[in-house]
């Protein structure tokens, strides 16, 4: 057991402390069963003496959540730790986690104490805590920007007293993975009777090192790992759980040690968490992040369609996902646009693969990613066999409440680019008026159809029209995100269709 982390939720304590979050009791006993499915080792389940609604949620974490070790925080005073044993009652494996500060800042300013007051204080609440349980976590907050030898002092009282865990926090994410490094070598060569204890690390990334001081301790001899789902807590927030737990998992080998978190979990985990706090996820935030399983860029595509290993270092099955995404975006290949067609069951023929992957990069530089409805859109629209007598070059519109539509259109006929304006009531009705200039038509619109083809605000809309030229009647269809787009081509296509039947 001595390669085995244990890994410390803090999330329903620290994690909530987190500005603008309020979890009642119902939700954080809904986050502490599924934190349970995780098989997280032990759950921090909050203050008991902060609130009400803490001692109640600790109380009912401590009834309803079995084989697990369930914490409670406490100052190193009587009423907190008394406070803390009381809502521990119904634990199977209740830890009282108490704590004072070892800096000499805090001290100083804000608890108002001597350096031997603290020591007095730390070795009295281990001790009074000892009475409601045997496992009693002891920190030293702060412990980075304390005096080092001071701290093993602080440690050593804490274990005479009864500790069973010692947490080295990094309170306000100040160390540097090296420095941490050493504080804990330093740690373990001084303080006597330390290797009949477990070492804890408490980590913050108000430097964006949580997680790298964390994994450094471990390779220093910490054994435990306090850490919150999706990173939240306290500023910056916290060591994050998913990441602290795959970069172990993924690099066990060369890391030498291993966490029992049953890791097909940690999606649902991250989920129900965001859903209750509110905090959402960023796209790119490792292992979570919607962005973290997905490829765009054609050479990531091209590689991760011939082995995934190419471009993924964790399976998404291993963490709860179905699989990877392939993102059909403006950066994406042939060889993605060709896949995902066959997924989705459309055939194209070889002759028209070129203007539909043409059509698609100019659609996605528009639009980003483009989903299944939008390629059905696309090549619907490049399968239709006409020749492309006219071909939209450019356009411009004008148009506003207090002016009149103006519209400037450019089409290339056959092979020559020529450029007319017209006005009209509305961008469309003069665009189409321009390009009657251009093609010499005399025609009627007899109907016009918008349609959105995906969803959201960057949809593609599909215009289909029909225009009476007198002997005949020809529908022509376009798409684009701009509808005004997608109705000058639809108008060109009618034309090129009455140019070929002419």
């Amino acid at each position: 057991m001595k390669n085995k982390i244990y890994i410390f939720d803090t999330t329903l304590r620290d994690g909530e402390q987190a500005p603008g979050i309020h979890l009642n009791v119902k939700e954080k006993l809904e986050i502490a069963q599924q934190l349970s499915r995780l098989n997280i080792d032990i759950i921090e389940a909050g203050f008991p003496i902060s609130s009400e609604s803490d001692f109640e949620s600790v109380q009912e974490i401590s009834r309803a959540v079995k084989g697990r070790a369930v914490a409670a925080l406490a100052r190193a005073n009587d009423r907190d730790i008394d406070s803390a044993g009381l809502a521990l009652k119904g634990a199977e494996q209740p830890i009282i986690h108490t704590f004072i500060s070892s800096s000499d800042i805090h001290l100083r300013y804000q608890f108002k104490k001597t350096r031997e007051q603290a020591l007095e204080m730390a070795g009295r609440a281990v001790k009074r805590s000892r009475q409601y349980t045997d496992m009693v976590e002891f920190s030293a907050m702060d412990a980075t920007r304390s005096d080092w030898d001071f701290l093993c002092r602080m440690f050593g009282v804490a274990i005479k007293n009864g500790a069973s865990i010692l947490n080295v926090p990094d309170t306000v994410g100040y160390a540097l993975p090296d420095e941490f490094s050493r504080l804990i070598d330093h740690i373990y060569a001084n303080v006597e009777g330390i290797e009949d204890i477990i070492l804890s690390v408490h980590c913050h990334n108000d430097l964006g090192l949580a997680v790298a001081n964390s994994l450094m301790a471990v390779q220093h001899g910490a054994r435990q790992i306090e850490c919150a789902v999706n990173g939240i807590g306290e500023r910056a927030g916290n060591a994050s759980l998913e990441e602290v737990v795959m970069i172990i998992d993924t690099r066990k080998k060369d890391l030498g040690v291993y966490t029992d978190i049953k890791t097909e979990e940690i999606v649902r985990t991250s989920s129900i968490v965001k859903s209750l706090t509110g905090y959402v996820i960023a796209p790119n935030k490792a292992i979570v992040g919607k962005n973290a399983f997905a490829h765009e860029a054609g050479i990531h595509q091209d590689g991760m369609l011939k082995d995934r290993s190419t471009y993924e270092i964790i399976r998404p099955e291993d963490i709860g996902l179905k699989e990877s995404k392939l993102i059909l975006g403006k950066h994406s290949g042939r060889h993605a646009f060709i896949k995902r067609l066959e997924e989705i069951g459309i055939k194209i023929r070889e002759e028209d693969l070129e203007k539909a992957f043409e059509r698609f990069k100019s659609l996605a530089e528009k639009k980003g990613a483009i989903n299944e409805q939008d390629l059905r859109a696309i090549v619907e629209n490049e399968m239709r066999e006409v020749e492309e007598y006219y071909l939209l070059k450019d356009y411009k519109v004008k148009s506003g409440s207090n002016i009149t539509a103006s519209s400037e259109v450019e089409i290339e006929v056959n092979g020559e680019v020529k450029t007319a304006s017209a006005e009209g009531d509305g961008p469309v009705d003069a665009s189409f008026k321009a390009i009657d200039k251009i093609t010499g038509m005399s025609t009627t619109l007899v109907d016009y159809a918008i349609e959105a083809v995906s969803e959201g605000k960057d949809a593609i809309g599909q215009v289909k029209i029909i225009v009476d030229a007198g002997s005949s009647e020809v529908m022509g269809s376009g798409i684009s995100t701009d509808i005004v787009e997608a109705s000058i081509k639809a108008y060109i296509d009618a034309a090129n269709r009455l140019k070929a039947g002419s």
